[in-house]
């Protein structure tokens, strides 16, 4: 199976302009349409307002200043000053206007991006590194939203101010509009050549800045600082952290000279046309063409154009830039959901907890559809070979090797209501991918799950999950309070039923004698407490959701006697009236198990009570004999 993967490995895409795409992007500024026009109005009224200043700086250099009017001339300057102050304060009401719709676009953009990582399946995430959605969710998202609050805004506001200047230039003096115009087309030419490039560049720093996120998110979290630290590996990492950060600060330089070579260029360029302009402009004043008031007047027009074409020339290379964002963006959102709900599911009420498995199979293999493109991993680790071939599978048994393509193989069996079923089998024999297969955490490559005779790929997902209850080897719990952990599992639940529930679980004595009680934050992930404590807030928060279904791993190998006693205890109250599903790994819960399944290679190769199962001599007998009998 393909294990990590890349994303965005774009060294051959190019870079196409389609429709579709400039309509997906224009649905995401559709719903502020209103703001949108209130720039746009704006924009016309402060483009006339540009138009007026040079018109006032030739009436007081032909007639104003040489005829020494001092009323006029006072007139003529506070005018200037008037439209200075209008043009100003229609700018910072368009930046607030502006600003409305961008930031307006990042939140839809990421509420939609998460919104589809949350309906993603398990697989999903076991082949993506939580770095990299960081990155697609933070700088990706705010580089798609430069698109639309910047970019079209510039290109409007400059093409409006295009089109008003030439008109103006030409009633002033068409010569000298034709003359101002040779360069145009140079600016496009160089436009075009430098934006190809800047794109790929901005593309190999959204690439690197995720990489470089991705493994501070690895060696950050708490998991990850303690692997670093047990093993001395702090050296190393930072010269990996180094290597990244340097080449994300290398695109940036990148970017930055491709920028001020066009900025240059731009600048000759601009040179070039105002020489022409006053090369010719003084001829003709110097032969009585027009006036000194014309040819500053004109002057001024050609530095607004020369601006505006300049910053049409470079919206291009933005918008070129900004697609890309979009791009990688669309690139999460387009992904397809493995797990969906069809139409017409129905709701999972009053269950009574049947569970049948009929003829399961399952594999962790999927199609590259379903993941993003794959991910590199640099620096010291780049040429070791990862792959993932179980997801989730436990260590192979030592003598039995339990390697295989299918993690299930044609797995049939039926659980009534309330019944007690232990599932028992050497290390990645497939005990934890059957328990991931109730929830619908996946769904089975062939066969049916059904609960109460119901297919779960026909039910509503929202009440398949209240229905289930499940308790992980690994237990998570939020950086937030032990109150707020709890209620993850019912969010109305009042304190008295906090309290039950944890006296259930044989943790309430233990978060009374806390100075703050059920207020006190359990840290990253729990750490702040012990592996048993932080087992009996899992046996609590699934005590307080009270499904109809239990699944849970009884790991408790590595516990002390004193919490593995408080857990099993509170296991056996939990258990009560409930169909359970368990890995056992005490003889007690074989033993009060209704059903015993025994999984070897993705197959339930024996299935019955204890007695029975020994008699057979088989796999479970030796498993017995072996492993369970020394942990009575």
């Amino acid at each position: 199976m393909h294990g990590v993967r890349r994303w965005a490995n774009t060294e051959d895409t190019k870079f196409t302009l389609s429709w579709p795409l400039i309509k997906r992007v224009y649905s995401y500024a559709k719903p502020y349409r209103s703001s949108l026009a209130g720039i746009l109005l704006i924009i016309l009224m402060t483009s006339g307002l540009h138009l007026l200043n040079p018109l006032i700086m030739r009436e007081m250099i032909d007639r104003t200043i040489p005829s020494g009017d001092t009323r006029r001339l006072i007139l003529l300057a506070v005018a200037l000053l008037v439209m200075a102050l209008l043009s100003n304060g229609l700018h910072v009401v368009q930046r607030w206007l502006s600003s409305a719709v961008g930031e307006g676009v990042i939140s839809d953009l990421r509420v939609a991006l998460y919104a589809h990582l949350q309906r993603m399946s398990l697989r999903f995430f076991v082949n993506s590194r939580v770095g990299e959605l960081m990155s697609r969710l933070n700088n990706d998202v705010v580089g798609a939203q430069n698109a639309i609050s910047n970019t079209i805004v510039s290109v409007l506001s400059q093409l409006a101010q295009v089109v008003a200047v030439l008109v103006t230039m030409f009633i002033l003096e068409w010569r000298l509009t034709l003359i101002s115009l040779v360069v145009a087309p140079l600016f496009l030419l160089v436009t075009r050549k430098l934006s190809v490039l800047l794109r790929e560049i901005v593309r190999k720093q959204l690439e690197a800045n995720a990489s470089m996120n991705a493994l501070m998110n690895e060696t950050l979290n708490i998991g990850g600082t303690l692997l670093v630290k047990l093993f001395g590996r702090q050296g190393m990492e930072i010269e990996r952290f180094t290597r990244r950060a340097n080449q994300v600060k290398d695109y940036g330089i990148s970017r930055n000279r491709t920028g001020s070579v066009f900025i240059a260029l731009s600048g000759l360029l601009a040179a070039v046309g105002t020489a022409l302009v006053y090369g010719l402009g003084g001829y003709f004043v110097i032969n009585g063409v027009f006036t000194i008031g014309t040819i500053v007047a004109f002057s001024a027009y050609m530095v607004s154009l020369y601006s505006a074409v300049q910053g049409l020339a470079n919206a291009p290379v933005e918008f070129a830039s900004s697609m890309v964002s979009f791009e990688r963006v669309f690139e999460v959102i387009d992904l397809p959901q493995e797990i969906v709900e069809k139409p017409g599911a129905v709701e999972l009420d009053s269950v009574k907890g049947e569970i049948r498995f009929d003829n399961v199979t399952f594999a962790y293999e999927a199609g590259d559809e379903q993941f993003l493109s794959d991910v590199r991993r640099y620096g010291s680790m780049d040429n070791v070979p990862t792959t993932l071939s179980e997801g989730n599978r436990e260590p192979e048994e030592e003598h039995r090797s339990q390697a295989r393509g299918n993690a299930l193989e044609d797995v049939s069996f039926c659980v009534e209501p309330g019944q007690l079923t232990a599932l028992v089998g050497p290390s990645g024999a497939g005990k934890t991918t059957l328990t991931y297969l109730i929830p619908r955490l996946y769904d089975p490559t062939r066969g049916r799950i059904l609960i109460d005779g119901i297919d779960l790929r026909d039910v509503t997902i929202d009440s398949l999950s209240r229905q289930i209850g499940m308790v992980t080897q690994e237990t998570f719990l939020f950086h937030d309070t032990i109150r707020t952990n709890l209620l993850y599992a019912r969010l109305d639940a009042t304190q008295p039923e906090i309290e039950d529930a944890c006296r259930a679980a044989n943790i309430h004595d233990f978060i009374s004698e806390l100075p703050d009680g059920y207020d006190t934050v359990v840290g990253e992930r729990g750490y702040r407490l012990s592996g048993g404590e932080k087992q009996r807030l899992s046996i609590a928060r699934v005590i307080l959701k009270d499904p109809r279904i239990l699944v849970l791993d009884e790991a408790t190998s590595s516990l002390d006697s004193e919490s593995e006693a408080l857990i099993q205890e509170a296991l056996r109250r939990v258990m009560r009236q409930r169909t359970s599903i368990v890995i056992a790994h005490r003889l007690s819960t074989i033993l009060a198990a209704d059903l015993i399944l025994v999984i070897d290679r993705g197959r339930v190769v024996e299935q019955g009570n204890h007695a029975d199962l020994l008699k057979r001599a088989g796999l479970y007998a030796s498993l017995y004999h072996t492993q369970f009998r020394g942990n009575a």
